[in-house]
């Protein structure tokens, strides 16, 4: 069960004020990371910005790296690798969760790995598979 008073970290909250506060930053400075794409607010119906937990901390990681030399382009790039890794995490997440309710719905499935070279092996409950696998879910045709 969730926690009802869990804040979720993308919900964009904050006014530029307070985001400015809570980054440690100026608010002329949030207003140009904005207008780059550095990191980008949500907008309110009246188009103003409004900050996530998530922009903040991607704020303080700008000022971070920027103190120590990184340029911005480098900065941009940075972020947008963790913004696809965290969504590549969430869709293996979800993929392997059908993965294991298909499993549960056929009892006759078997799962094969094949490897870059075209090895097939049968893959027992429980076990990994080489990140240089793809993975095959079979399921016999119904006989009759």
């Amino acid at each position: 069960m969730t926690d009802p008073y869990e804040i979720d970290e993308d919900s964009p909250v904050f006014a530029i004020a307070v985001a400015a506060e809570l980054a440690g930053m100026h608010p002329q400075t949030l207003r140009q990371y904005d207008r780059i794409g550095l990191v980008v607010p949500g907008r309110t119906r009246g188009g103003s910005r409004r900050y996530s937990a998530r922009n903040i901390e991607q704020l303080r990681e700008v000022a971070r790296l920027s103190s120590e030399g990184v340029s911005l382009s480098a900065i941009a790039r940075m972020l947008d690798l963790e913004d696809e890794v965290r969504d590549l995490r969430r869709r293996v997440g979800e993929l392997e969760s059908r993965l294991r309710d298909e499993l549960e719905s056929r009892p006759g499935a078997r799962v094969f790995a094949a490897g870059a070279t075209g090895a097939v092996v049968t893959l027992r409950a429980g076990t990994r598979v080489r990140r240089s696998a793809d993975i095959v879910l079979w399921t016999p045709p119904p006989r009759g």
